[in-house]
């Protein structure tokens, strides 16, 4: 009795589980940019631009702040670097949809294009900062931010550019990049339940 009582006494305390705010962010991200790309592909009409934030704003945007808010919490500093970063581009990309359709922000109508290319040329830096940030990460994670500098970059110019078929283009590549953030979110949930992750590629940088 003494002896169990010894074992019982000297075994270590179990570790929590780690947890994975990507469980949370890649399927939250994955239903907005399903959204935007439906959307710049011309699935409804321009005259409906705002059609996606029902999904966006209450989804895709408090989704990656709560899986930012989840990676803090277990220390994840990169990791809740990249959701923090998409949850301030998800929410404010529903203010600048929102703000321009209600005339929230006293923005002129002759004035919205140029509003809008300055919300996608900040964005467009800000995540070409990101991806080259995250070099050293896994491979699918550059392609990704990659794929959306690129879908950032034909918006941009057809938005500034009055060229519609480049838009277009940048939804279909916003599709690229959601099947990227669909093979992510299997091979974490992979893991997630038991089984074996993806493989993911090695860094560009090591």
């Amino acid at each position: 009795m003494s002896t169990a009582v010894a074992t019982e006494v000297e075994a270590p305390p179990q570790p929590a589980p780690a947890g994975d705010p990507s469980m949370i962010g890649v399927p939250t991200f994955i239903v907005g940019t399903t959204a935007l790309g439906l959307v710049l592909t011309g699935f409804v009409p321009a005259s409906a631009v705002g059609a996606s934030i029902a999904v966006i704003l209450p989804a895709t945007g408090l989704g990656q702040l709560v899986a930012a808010v989840w990676a803090l919490s277990l220390g994840q500093n990169a990791v809740a670097s990249v959701f923090g970063i998409f949850a301030g581009f998800w929410l404010s990309y529903s203010a600048l949809v929102l703000g321009l359709t209600h005339n929230w922000f006293g923005i002129t109508p002759d004035a919205a294009v140029a509003t809008q290319g300055v919300f996608l040329i900040a964005w467009l830096l800000t995540i070409i900062l990101l991806t080259l940030g995250t070099l050293r990460l896994p491979a699918a994670f550059t392609v990704l931010f990659v794929l959306i500098d690129l879908a950032l970059a034909l918006v941009l110019y057809g938005t500034v550019g009055n060229a519609p078929g480049a838009s277009t283009a940048g939804g279909y590549v916003t599709f690229a990049f959601t099947a990227v953030g669909i093979y992510l979110y299997l091979g974490a949930m992979s893991a997630a339940t038991g089984g074996r992750g993806l493989p993911l590629g090695r860094p560009v940088l090591t």
